[in-house]
């Protein structure tokens, strides 16, 4: 076995890239944007949806070819699923309301701490429930304003 240079771990250590991130979330979004599943995606691109799963999150990189397929069926510039120059500065909110609402960072980071993948899921579909039922039950009454700790 080949020894890894001082001071640096081995790659499947260091975890993906941080454009290949960049990349898979430009892809996420420009798919969700024209409404299509990852299993569209990969059908017309020729490969599975778990493929396309790990494009987005940055775990596989995405060829030259592909990301041009995946630009052409999204009807978009391959430059667009690329880092807006050669410096990536850190990934961009997911949500800009994320900042704004208190306890969405740690309820984010609860989230990711949780190694079960059907967990996460169950999580998930916990909160979509969630998120109409108390948007349409109308202000709290105490006007809105949460109460507990900081």
């Amino acid at each position: 076995m080949a020894e890894q240079p001082r001071g640096r771990a081995p790659a499947h250590e260091r975890g993906p890239d941080q454009i290949d991130v960049e990349v898979g979330l430009n892809l996420r979004r420009a798919r969700l944007a024209r409404g299509f599943s990852q299993t569209e995606l990969g059908d017309a691109l020729g490969i599975s949806f778990q493929q396309i799963q790990k494009y987005e999150r940055g775990a596989n990189r995405v060829s030259a070819s592909m990301l041009v397929k995946a630009a052409r069926f999204l009807e978009i510039r391959a430059a667009d699923l690329l880092p807006p120059d050669d410096r990536v500065v850190g990934t961009p909110s997911l949500n800009p309301r994320l900042a704004e609402t208190r306890g969405a960072a740690e309820i984010v980071n609860a989230y990711c701490a949780v190694g079960d993948p059907l967990l996460r899921r169950a999580l998930l579909n916990l909160t979509r429930t969630l998120g109409p039922k108390a948007a349409s039950a109308g202000p709290a009454p105490d006007g809105g304003k949460e109460r507990g700790p900081r």
